[in-house]
């Protein structure tokens, strides 16, 4: 039995045993991590190193209902870890109460931007996270302040995890080749537990600033009502592709202060 990757679902199948080894191998696990969740396994080339391993616990969660049939046939130990289910509308507190965990795979393209929207709404268990995805959008991820690729997901990620560009992978180590080049990037949760300002607003602020990145901070951010003399300072003269995590707590403090 073979699984038949399936376009709806941006399967692009790894098909290299080493570059597999090489990802599952990039894992840390900080901070006593003894769970592992694999995103989207297909036929179990991750998976099989991960379950080698016995310094932590594998699970995976699937939304194919024919890699799931593959996975029980050929890691049947792996059974009652098989989560059939949709990884995006899943609480992992009800799957691993009270454990922290590190994340893991090759990340279907269609949907990798809003795995780690997923990852930051459960940051405060997700410890590390392993994955491979769309060179421009790993790259984007791990951008510093002041590039033309940084962005919203950039500033929301370096937040609450360290991001490190790992390894480059070139399109013919899958079935079937995407047209893109793909990379590895390695998350870890920093120590920030919580933003020195209200996070929430924080979000919508980031959001916000970026939605018209090439106009100023004071032009980009009037949607949300300040006054021209709540934005007189010279932070509001920036554009928010030149602002860091700290600038963008700096500056959620001034808009809610503003707001009264």
């Amino acid at each position: 039995m073979t699984v038949r990757p399936k376009k709806h679902l941006g399967q692009h199948f790894l098909a290299d045993p080493n570059i597999a080894r090489r990802i599952v191998e990039s894992l840390r696990l900080p901070g006593g991590v003894g769970q592992v969740l694999e995103i989207g396994p297909g036929m179990g080339v991750l998976t099989q190193y991960l379950l080698e391993n016995p310094a932590y616990q594998t699970s995976v969660v699937e939304i194919d209902t024919e890699s799931v049939a593959y996975l029980k046939e050929h890691y049947p130990t792996l059974t009652p870890r098989i989560y059939a289910t949709d990884f995006l509308r899943q609480d992992l507190s009800q799957l691993f109460p009270n454990e922290p965990l590190a994340i893991i795979g090759n990340f279907p393209y269609n949907i990798s931007t809003q795995i780690f929207f997923q990852v930051l709404a459960q940051r405060q268990q997700v410890r590390e996270v392993v994955g491979m995805l769309q060179k421009e959008v790993a790259e984007r991820l791990a951008e510093p302040p002041g590039s033309k690729t940084y962005g919203i997901l950039s500033v929301l990620l370096q937040a609450y995890y360290d991001v490190e560009f790992l390894f480059t992978v070139p399109p013919h180590v899958f079935v079937p080749p995407p047209k893109v080049e793909s990379a590895v990037v390695r998350l870890t949760r920093n120590a920030t537990e919580h933003l020195a300002c209200d996070e929430k607003l924080f979000f919508r602020v980031v959001k916000q600033a970026f939605s018209t990145r090439r106009k100023t901070l004071r032009n980009a951010l009037k949607p949300l009502g300040l006054s021209s003399e709540a934005m007189a300072g010279e932070l509001f003269d920036k554009r928010a592709e030149q602002l860091g995590v700290g600038e963008f707590v700096e500056l959620t403090n001034l808009v809610a202060s503003a707001q009264g």
